[in-house]
């Protein structure tokens, strides 16, 4: 599967190594080319996954602010709920499709 800002691909990983939360596709950290990802200082905790840690996108010349996320330290609880490890990887906005 395919992360997408218009024709660019910003991640890549087989289906089978994303994990599905909550209607989003995280994909493991080692797919996710980071020359498109600026840090973030937003702040945001899930009540049950944890302290987020949020990225602009690069789109050319534009960040395009909090468009990803990942968990880099989920809660011990979040893994029994996802049933799998998903720190560090990262999902992303609608401004960003993931096709097959």
């Amino acid at each position: 599967m395919k992360a997408m800002l218009g024709d660019v691909v910003i991640a890549e990983a087989a289906k089978e190594d994303l994990i599905s939360i909550e209607g989003n596709w995280y994909f493991p950290p080692d797919s996710v080319k980071s020359e498109f990802l600026v840090e973030s200082a937003t702040p945001y905790t899930c009540p049950w996954k944890g302290e987020a840690q949020y990225f602009g996108v690069k789109d050319g010349d534009t960040v395009l602010q909090d468009r990803a996320w990942s968990y880099p330290n989920p809660y011990s609880t979040a893994y029994d709920r996802v049933g799998k490890e998903f720190g560090d990887y990262v999902a992303f906005w609608k401004d960003v499709t993931v096709v097959d």
